[in-house]
């Protein structure tokens, strides 16, 4: 079997899929935390992390970090896989 071909996405390519999976994590970590009955505060302070990050994730302002995910998907007890889930 013949191995794909790589090729190196153009740049308007990249910061769309970037933009689309910040957006696909925002709505993600807002509905996990509404879900949980959770404020944003409360969240940060499970999470060890701001305030302000929950915030800036959740308004599609912020790309976290995998240790911010992983401490995200560890204070909701889920996968951090599953943050990145539509």
């Amino acid at each position: 079997m013949p191995k794909a071909i790589i090729r190196k996405p153009s740049e308007s390519t990249m910061k769309r899929d970037v933009k689309n999976m910040r957006s696909v994590l925002a709505e993600r970590l807002y509905d996990l935390r509404s879900a949980n009955e959770l404020s944003q505060a409360f969240l940060a302070e499970l999470a060890g992390v701001d305030r302000k990050t929950i915030n800036r994730i959740e308004n599609g302002h912020f790309s976290p970090a995998l240790d911010t995910i992983v401490r995200l998907s560890v204070a909701l007890g889920i996968a951090p896989s599953d943050l990145l889930k539509k």
